[in-house]
């Protein structure tokens, strides 16, 4: 089993995309790359950590491929757009790719690229492609947080 790390707005949406998809086997929320020690949620939300809002994969490699994970990870958000995503604002929302390996720096940096030069977008991709640090776990209360709502809406008959 490999992990990916990826950045792209409120950790939920994030996770939520990530979970269902075929070849991956678990995935979590947290947070990763700023200059705080295990911080909490209001920690980062007060913009003093520079840490991201990340959703932290593992996957099987037999089962899906890097490159497709990146696939989905710039689909599921606007990657020109810089420390926001819909109406979040703030360094912890940025677009960030964190790579565990040699191979996925690699493979990360010709995805941006590509799609860079794809035309498909008026602006630059500002994504940022960084080496994974600590990974410091979310409460428990955001691990699935959009999957326990749903849940709970389908409970109440709602």
């Amino acid at each position: 089993m490999e992990q990916a790390t990826f950045g792209a707005g409120c950790f939920w949406g994030v996770e939520d995309k990530f979970r269902h998809v075929p070849g991956v086997i678990a995935t979590s929320v947290g947070y990763m790359g700023g200059h705080f020690e295990n911080p909490c949620y209001l920690d980062v939300l007060s913009r003093i950590t520079g840490h991201a809002e990340v959703a932290q994969l593992t996957y099987d490699p037999t089962l899906i491929r890097y490159a497709e994970l990146l696939e989905k990870f710039w689909q599921i958000h606007d990657p020109t757009s810089l420390n926001r995503q819909g109406a979040d604002r703030g360094e912890q929302y940025r677009s960030v790719i964190f790579y565990h390996t040699a191979e996925q720096r690699q493979i990360a940096l010709q995805s941006k690229q590509a799609l860079d030069q794809s035309g498909q977008y008026d602006r630059p991709i500002v994504t940022q492609i960084q080496p994974a640090s600590t990974y410091w776990l979310a409460e428990d209360y955001h691990q699935q947080y959009l999957e326990k709502k749903r849940q709970a809406s389908e409970s109440r008959g709602v």
